[in-house]
């Protein structure tokens, strides 16, 4: 949140003279290209990551994190676009609030797993985590154009959203 508020920072900054007018915009474009790199990078899954039958630890820049697997909430992915494509993190929460972002195709399978096995759990009355369309597909677990749709918004939310910061930016310096 103090990446993206800091061009306004910035503004304040620039209004009362302590620095140059084009303070917010140089802020406003740098905060734009870091803030949603550095977002996904707080949770994201980095080794040593350990498994077991109910758990996934990972380190992550935050440090370590476990979900617990027999409690999963929610699972939603998440994705961001560099020069290489896209890149996919689904994100894990679990019913003690952890939240963990998986990359690792190991992970991915034992989280497959822990949702097919809570799907199947639902029938005896035990409530299932909220899975996102665009996850379920991405997971193997269900057919669907769901990660065509999730791809095509994430591409229009990003290219929207970095446009009207920028002309924020821009008018709030005044330029």
């Amino acid at each position: 949140m103090a990446v993206l508020l800091l061009p306004l920072a910035g503004y304040g900054l620039a209004r009362t003279g302590a620095v140059p007018e084009g303070t917010p915009i140089v802020l406003g474009l740098l905060c734009g290209i870091i803030g949603p790199v550095f977002l996904t990078e707080l949770c994201e899954e980095r080794a040593p990551f350990r498994h077991s039958s109910s758990h996934l630890t990972a380190r992550t820049l935050t440090g370590e994190r476990s979900v617990d697997l027999d409690r999963i909430a929610t699972v939603r992915l998440f994705t961001t676009f560099s020069y290489g494509g896209p890149h996919r993190t689904v994100l894990v929460c679990d019913a003690h609030g952890v939240r963990l972002g998986i990359t690792t195709t190991r992970s991915r399978g034992k989280l497959r797993r822990a949702i097919e096995k809570a799907d199947a759990n639902a029938a005896r009355g035990v409530p299932r985590p909220r899975v996102s369309r665009a996850a379920r597909t991405y997971l193997d677990l269900a057919p669907g154009q769901g990660l065509v749709v999730h791809t095509a918004l994430a591409f229009l939310l990003l290219t929207m959203s970095a446009s009207l910061y920028v002309v924020v930016a821009v008018r709030l310096s005044g330029q």
